[in-house]
């Protein structure tokens, strides 16, 4: 066990578990922490929410810390943790010198949930009605921040290998300080699938995302405009069933039951809606990293029809758990096909499942994760030396974002 071993994660947010699959993720690491015996405190500026996880009760120290503030030196230089892990590149943005300058020698990791600069950069061409090209990556301010950050942890993990490809290859990101690290899961049990509801047992099609995910956004407008219709002159009574966390104003008012168009907000039990569902429906045209909405799916035994960018990095060479299409009528009709073929369903049910089986289990992660961490944390003076670009990167933040952060609290004090 690692008694000694003292992590801090500085989250974005507190985790929401059933909220999105961030939440998820971030639950994952501190369960393998927690395994190998290791104390974690976890800390963020965010506000408590209604839906944000009880670390305290998991054994997890809970701290809430304050934007440029020295309140902050204090308490990491007191908890003195080895690891220091940032929930995302803005936390490391904003805390990272401060770790740096008051405990050099804590490993620091990066979680990057998916790279920002790519989800916005596809973003951004999608809006202007163009094709992505990797060179808006390189002209895409957060990028620059976001590698920047990259460069001065000393590892980032990653979700999808179609990222670290893109690092390396467009950024020239060292491998050294990139650690492939995906959504982890726990095996499914025969008996499991067993009690799964069978196909003719179920019914409607589904799509669940959390709403301040703009994708998520993105595609729900696109099911209700164009593929859903398509796929209403084919089986007249279907119903689709929207789920999501933080639905604003605009999302309600697409709520129409007559088209069997239904909004039904936060879903309380996400993997109890999408294992009843026939068929989940995920037509994203932008986004980043790999969807835990599909993920979830497969769990559930419950085949989906997405889109090249939804199923971007998540299933390697095996067949996919349905079928993977952009074009808006094939994607109508497909899902049709899916939704009304038994053996069709049965066999990508079976595809999901060896999907997971093959590269998602938490079994086939967990223990190099821990390895490489350790390994990392013995060689950390020779890995810095190797990586002088994040030690050149360090230097100047703490030559400007520091003295900005405390221009902001000398300021704070006046108002």
């Amino acid at each position: 066990m690692n008694a000694n071993q003292r992590v801090l994660i500085i989250g974005f947010v507190f985790p929401e578990p059933h909220s999105s699959a961030a939440g998820g993720r971030m639950m994952q690491l501190i369960s393998i922490f927690k395994k190998q015996g290791f104390k974690v405190t976890f800390a963020s500026p965010a506000m408590d929410s209604d839906f944000m996880i009880d670390l305290e009760s998991l054994g997890v120290a809970k701290k809430s810390i304050v934007l440029n503030c020295s309140s902050f030196d204090v308490f990491v230089k007191e908890l003195n943790p080895t690891i220091v892990l940032f929930d995302r590149f803005m936390m490391e943005e904003q805390f990272g010198w401060r770790v740096f300058e008051n405990c050099p020698d804590a490993l620091r990791l990066l979680d990057t949930e998916d790279l920002h600069c790519l989800r916005l950069a596809r973003q951004k061409a999608f809006k202007e009605k163009r094709l992505f090209s990797t060179d808006d990556l390189l002209i895409e301010d957060v990028a620059k921040r976001e590698i920047a950050s990259i460069l001065r942890c000393d590892i980032s993990l990653m979700i999808s290998e179609f990222e670290i490809d893109l690092l390396q290859s467009v950024f020239k990101i060292d491998a050294n300080l990139l650690y492939y690290l995906p959504l982890l899961l726990e095996p499914i049990e025969d008996s499991t699938i067993q009690n799964l509801p069978a196909f003719e047992e179920r019914k409607n099609f589904v799509f669940i995302g959390n709403f301040l995910h703009e994708p998520n956004w993105n595609a729900v407008q696109y099911l209700k405009v164009t593929i859903w219709p398509l796929i209403l002159k084919q089986i007249p009574e279907a119903i689709l069933q929207i789920y999501g966390a933080y639905p604003s104003q605009k999302v309600l008012q697409l709520h129409k039951p007559a088209e069997g168009f239904h909004i039904m907000g936060r879903a309380n039990i996400a993997q109890e809606i999408v294992k009843n569902a026939r068929l989940v429906l995920a037509p994203l045209r932008f986004g980043a990293g790999i969807k835990g909405k599909l993920l979830e799916a497969m769990q559930c035994g419950t085949p989906s029809v997405t889109t090249i960018i939804g199923a971007e990095s998540m299933c390697g060479d095996l067949p996919w758990n349905g079928f993977i299409i952009d074009d808006a009528q094939v994607f109508a009709d497909k899902s049709v096909e899916l939704y009304q073929d038994k053996n069709l369903w049965l066999k990508a049910q079976e595809n999901g499942f060896e999907i997971i089986e093959k590269r998602y289990l938490k079994s086939l992660f967990e223990g190099d994760f821990v390895k490489h961490v350790l390994k990392f944390q013995t060689h950390l003076k020779q890995h810095r030396l190797d990586n002088f670009m994040g030690t050149l990167l360090q230097h100047h933040t703490l030559t400007s974002t520091k003295y900005m952060s405390r221009w902001i609290e000398e300021k704070n004090k006046k108002v």
